[in-house]
């Protein structure tokens, strides 16, 4: 950048009296800009590109409850810690009651809720406790009511987290390693894909495209040169962050030698020749079967640099390549149709030439022959074996209902030891509810009792409850009309005949004594 009418800008460097450089790990983000910017820290990210297939699963096709548990929990501890809150809600609360002294009258809100509670006793109503010799009797008590529905209440929590369990991981992911032959290696035909961005204030008229393909390892018989344009085709574009050298090969296959592909940045006037990182974007893709995408991606500068000898942030110049070591594995997906993918491993990062002071930069920026940024693809072939990926479930319908069993026997078998302690330790609780069952039943003898008052009242008058006058004798005109009334209580045998002397007694008056009372004869 010219230095001809400012001074240079904050993190930055003077060369060659005008022109401006940033220090070592700054960089212009475009050329617009005149502010230095320091490269962020190394990311990387990193997928398989096959996503599992829709899993039949027995649950789900009776319970859509998959998504709505996902959206109500992120994981199992949510679940089991409302379970924990709402049981010691509930002990809590019939603790409560409990401590509570009952009313005689059995009419007040807390006798109902606590006769409601012992109502729930549907688990251990013929578990409580019994004395010796004494026939054991199914009754219901209030530790009964509120150990069950405790028992329920922890139990549907567990069950809770075991579906969620079963929808997010009833599958696990089996890698199988098989040694690979080579008609095993020639079915992988994939699209690759390799997008180097170079972190710089260059462009791609900086570039110098590669021009030819080295395959085999240098130095050994297997050492060959070809020209790129016949297995790659590569082209560069401008970003905001640097230029980006893409290199595409489709339907390639695996050759068993290793890959070099060099390209390197030159210095231009105004524009030298230098970066603080590396952004690369590796893909691939089954040629026939193009849904599925493994790819790894991310970044690199002084952080992500494999030598820790110096310390500081770091500008990459200089002749010495900074080597981008790539590797292909070989996978075979059985769960998706065969799926064949060689998925792209950014194995290792060598730095080339790189300065750390603001001085070396200086003086490299005023050296033509440090004017260049050379960068090397290193791809290897790890084609030794083949890695078969499957999908395997865990869970079954029989080991689903197995573990469903095993809750509900777990959380029953806690609260009658419970329940067998409480009753054991403190012999009140064993007649807890005699008590009430005492209550209600006056309570229901009263009620019917004041029917059967009622009814009395209603068919012989109020005056037959009590007949007697002041005198201590029987008014006769109460007798006269109650006569009458005891007539219909007589009943008449099936096979009883009639007497006319037995008419003719009774339908005269009832005989008088001598003392003036009436005897009143009922004959059944």
């Amino acid at each position: 950048m010219s230095n001809t009418t400012s001074p240079c800008p904050p993190n930055s460097l003077s060369y060659n009296t005008s022109l401006c450089a940033c220090n070592p790990g700054f960089y212009f983000p475009n050329q617009n800009t005149t502010n230095c910017t320091q490269f962020g820290p190394s990311s990387w990210s990193v997928g398989p590109g096959v996503s599992p297939g829709p899993q039949v699963f027995f649950l789900t096709t009776f319970f859509s409850v998959d998504s709505s548990i996902r959206r109500l929990t992120q994981s199992q501890a949510v679940l089991l810690e409302t379970t924990l809150v709402v049981l010691i809600a509930w002990l809590i609360f019939c603790f409560v009651l409990r401590i509570k002294k009952i009313d005689e009258s059995g009419k007040s809100k807390v006798f109902k809720v606590r006769w409601g509670i012992s109502q729930f006793d549907f688990l251990f109503d013929t578990r409580h406790w019994t004395d010796e010799q004494k026939a054991v009797v199914r009754r219901k008590t209030e530790l009964g009511g509120t150990f069950s529905v405790a028992s329920w209440i922890l139990f549907i929590g567990l069950l809770t987290a075991l579906l969620y369990q079963v929808f997010t991981k009833r599958t696990i992911e089996v890698h199988r390693v098989k040694p690979a032959n080579t008609p095993d290696l020639l079915s992988f035909i994939n699209d690759l894909e390799f997008n180097i961005t170079t972190i710089s204030s260059m462009s791609c008229a900086n570039l110098v495209m590669p021009a030819s393909l080295i395959t085999g390892t240098p130095g050994f018989i297997d050492f060959r040169t070809v020209p790129l344009s016949t297995f790659i085709k590569y082209t560069c574009h401008n970003t905001s962050t640097g230029p980006t050298v893409s290199l595409r090969c489709n339907s390639c296959k695996i050759p068993r030698r290793n890959h070099f592909i060099s390209w390197q940045f030159v210095d231009l006037p105004n524009q030298p020749a230098a970066a603080v990182g590396f952004e690369f974007n590796l893909t691939s893709r089954d040629h026939y079967e193009k849904k599925h995408v493994s790819y790894v991606s991310g970044t690199v500068n002084s952080d992500g640099v494999m030598d820790t000898s110096t310390k500081g942030m770091k500008t990459f110049r200089g002749a010495e390549t900074n080597v981008l070591k790539i590797q292909l594995f070989p996978e075979e997906y059985l769960n998706s149709k065969g799926l064949k993918l060689l998925r792209p491993l950014f194995n290792d990062f060598v730095p080339g030439s790189y300065f750390t002071d603001v001085g070396g930069l200086k003086a490299s920026l005023q050296n033509s022959r440090d004017g260049l940024v050379n960068t090397t693809l290193f791809i290897s072939y790890q084609s030794d074996y083949i890695v078969q990926i499957n999908k395997e479930s865990v869970l079954g319908p029989v080991s689903i209902l197995a573990n469903i069993g095993g809750l509900y026997a777990i959380c029953m078998a806690i609260f009658l030891y419970l329940l067998t302690q409480c009753e054991t330790r403190i012999p009140k609780l064993r007649n807890e509810d005699i008590v009430m069952r005492t209550i209600l039943c006056q309570r229901r003898a009263q009620k019917n009792w004041d029917k059967v008052r009622k009814f009395v009242m209603y068919t012989w008058g109020p005056c037959n409850l009590d007949p007697t006058d002041k005198s201590g004798k029987l008014p006769k005109k109460s007798v006269i009309e109650s006569i009458h009334g005891y007539g219909a209580l007589r009943r008449k045998g099936p096979g009883s005949r009639r007497n006319p002397e037995n008419d003719d007694k009774s339908s005269k008056p009832p005989n008088e004594t001598d003392n003036g009372d009436i005897e009143i004869s009922i004959i059944s």
